[in-house]
């Protein structure tokens, strides 16, 4: 498994393992559990998904140190604040049973997430945080927010599959030394995406199902994946992308897969701003 060297020379496991939408203890707990034993070592999790205590019961079962595991939480709109954010990710903390988290993110670009970024920025200067960095940044926002925070974000993690690639906002994360993540690297199945021919015709030259060319294509890009499933044969076939490459032609191919557009959220639209705003 190779690792990412974040901006402040931090290394992240290329891959990950996701538990969005694990929410019953019991079988987030497993899942992260089968996870670990299958070689995963970076896990992401967020104060949303209300699963941080699975995860922290999983991690302490488990027969991998804690310094070999690289573990993500996110903090949630409704905890951004000046102090607030502090005492929530001391919380999480607490969830997961670790004295430090290797990345917390700011999961939404809504409410006060300066004040949300100061506290992190604080607690990554006192060693409780690794990296700190930010999600679901469009370009704008970004290169906006970058010019007004002491610590540029270590990681942007944004909606990034082969229909929606990132491309111009990319370019900018380049430019300020910014890691991309992604979240939802199977686009959840939409658009087809795991019987989509272009990827069945690659994946039957090298052996592999649509899904993991998908997922090859990211990494092979430069792009931080954390894939989730409750299977453990389908969490060791997410991680079988690392002994083949795709050539310039195929990762061509996939490039034109790209539609340019979220499958998901629009994050520009003020019924996002206002329902995101009110979840807790």
């Amino acid at each position: 498994m190779p690792n990412v060297k974040l901006n402040n020379g931090v290394l992240m496991p290329q891959e990950g393992f996701g538990v969005f939408q694990i929410p019953d203890f019991d079988q987030c707990k497993q899942a992260v559990k089968d996870a670990l034993s299958a070689g995963y070592r970076a896990i992401d999790t967020a104060q949303a998904y209300h699963n941080e205590e699975a995860v922290g019961d999983a991690i302490q079962e488990s027969n991998v140190d804690r310094k070999d595991i690289f573990l993500t939480t996110k903090v949630w709109v409704s905890n951004f604040g000046d102090h607030k954010t502090a005492k929530s990710v001391e919380a999480s903390m607490k969830k997961l049973k670790v004295d430090y988290l290797d990345l917390v993110i700011l999961h939404q670009p809504f409410s006060d997430y300066y004040g949300a970024y100061r506290d992190l920025e604080k607690l990554y200067h006192d060693g409780k945080i690794r990296a700190i960095g930010i999600s679901n940044f469009d370009a704008g926002r970004y290169v906006d927010f970058v010019n007004n925070v002491k610590v540029t974000p270590a990681i942007n993690q944004v909606e990034t599959h082969v229909f929606n690639q990132q491309t111009e906002d990319r370019k900018w994360m380049n430019k300020y030394g910014t890691q991309i993540e992604s979240w939802g690297p199977f686009a959840e199945g939409k658009n087809g995406l795991f019987t989509n021919p272009v990827l069945k015709v690659i994946g039957e030259k090298h052996d592999k199902s649509a899904a993991q060319i998908a997922l090859k294509f990211l990494a092979q890009s430069g792009v931080v994946i954390i894939p989730k499933s409750t299977h453990i044969e389908r969490m060791k076939q997410n991680l079988a992308i690392w002994d083949f490459k795709l050539n310039d032609d195929e990762m061509n191919a996939i490039r034109g897969l790209d539609l340019n557009k979220s499958l998901f959220l629009d994050h520009h639209a003020p019924e996002t701003a206002n329902q995101l705003n009110h979840l807790h």
